[in-house]
């Protein structure tokens, strides 16, 4: 996710990322017992205006995603609503150095690296990105300050292309630093922002050079789209064809299609950090706050406030860093810094599922270590719901 600077106190000069700050909240104790999870929260569900996510239009996807589930109740916080996903969801537990497919109960159903999934001297360290590839086979993870971007093989468990340096960050062919978001395109192409070097990278498959560099490669990063980009830290697909690109440096989203062009940019209305923006339905965009406290909301390209969720008490957000649409109108989104996955129903503000300890990091079942992404597993994951409409290199939208 992003690249985080602006956390307690005043924000820095905006030359470009300050190295990350980590907010940790280690246990204290010998035992954690998860049946102490979060104490229940009001689920209940009433009517409203409901936000809708873009579908995919029909297009046809073959998933080799694992269906073996565990025995056994999962570790939800208490009075989580498993129907309110529509199936499991992919996490990038960044500082426990794994992607986990967790169902509705909780259950963890698959998981990566395992004993034997990483070749010898290959390393997979801090995800803080995992989206499925269109064709729901492989899971592309930008390992950010690992500088590198992974392809995963889910039926093979291996790492099939890997972009970058692990541990090298640069700016020349192969090279990324902070690299986020990285997307896979339906012809086979890789889209990701490289946040510190202030640019987006198109990639051809398979290759180890830029096909397309959209930006003035530099670390000075400011908003002059699409010269240059005020550290970029996602690019998302549209329903038209274009991308929503989130710049930290100066709170902006930004419109534009594969050959650079800006269609518009707006400032999401109240964020002190926005990250990973990205479009629920026509002009209507859900963005997150990276900040303490955080906040997940809906605005417009006037920069109208649609809707916003930043509770105070036992709930308030610290640090979420992507929040998604669900096909029922409800938003999952993870709180890195509360080390929790979320899903918030908008009609009533309330929680109504919740998957890790507030405050509590770990890696036993039942509990994470600064989730830094999400995806839904398909047919409901982000690029496969965009993939019959998205923007190719060359297309003419």
């Amino acid at each position: 996710m992003p690249d985080p600077q602006y956390l307690a106190g005043s924000r820095p000069a905006r030359a470009g990322p300050s190295p990350r700050v980590r907010r940790r909240r280690r246990a204290i104790g010998a035992v954690l017992v998860i049946g102490l999870l979060v104490g229940a929260v009001v689920l209940s569900r009433s009517s409203g205006p409901t936000v809708r996510p873009v579908t995919g239009h029909g297009h046809q996807v073959t998933t080799t995603v694992p269906a073996t589930v565990p025995v056994g109740a999962g570790p939800l916080a208490a009075g989580s609503q498993p129907d309110v996903l529509p199936g499991a969801v992919l996490i990038a537990d960044e500082d426990n150095n794994r992607l986990l497919m967790v169902d509705p109960q909780g259950r963890i159903t698959w998981q990566f690296p395992q004993p034997g999934d990483l070749r010898p001297g290959e390393q997979f360290r801090l995800p803080d990105d995992a989206f499925f590839t269109p064709d729901g086979k492989q899971i592309i993870a930008t390992e950010e300050e690992f500088s590198v971007i992974s392809l995963i093989d889910i039926a093979s468990r291996r790492i099939v292309w890997r972009y970058g340096g692990p541990g090298m960050p640069g700016s020349g062919p192969n090279q990324v630093s902070n690299p986020d978001d990285a997307i896979v395109l339906p012809d086979g192409f890789v889209l990701t922002a490289d946040i510190k070097n202030c640019r987006l990278l198109l990639i051809a498959p398979g290759q180890h050079q830029p096909y397309r560099v959209i930006g003035t490669t530099t670390s000075a990063c400011l908003h002059r789209p699409p010269a240059r980009w005020g550290s970029p830290n996602g690019a998302f697909p549209m329903a038209n064809g274009h991308y929503l690109v989130t710049e930290i440096n100066g709170d902006w989203a930004d419109e534009m299609d594969l050959s650079g062009h800006l269609y518009w940019s707006v400032h999401p209305p109240g964020v002190r950090y926005p990250s990973d923006t990205n479009e629920i339905s026509d002009d209507v965009y859900l963005t997150v706050d990276y900040s303490v406290p955080g906040a997940i909301e809906t605005f417009d390209r006037a920069g109208r406030l649609l809707w916003r969720y930043s509770p105070t008490g036992p709930d308030a957000l610290h640090t979420p860093s992507l929040a998604l649409p669900l096909p029922n109108g409800d938003i999952i989104c993870n709180d890195d810094a509360d080390h929790r996955v979320i899903v918030v129903d908008p009609r009533t503000d309330r929680i109504v599922w919740q998957y890790g300890v507030t405050g509590v990091a770990g890696a036993q079942p039942g509990l994470l270590d600064n989730p830094d992404g999400i995806d839904l597993a398909p047919p409901y994951s982000d690029l496969i719901v965009h993939a019959a409409m998205m923007g190719l290199p060359g297309s003419p939208r």
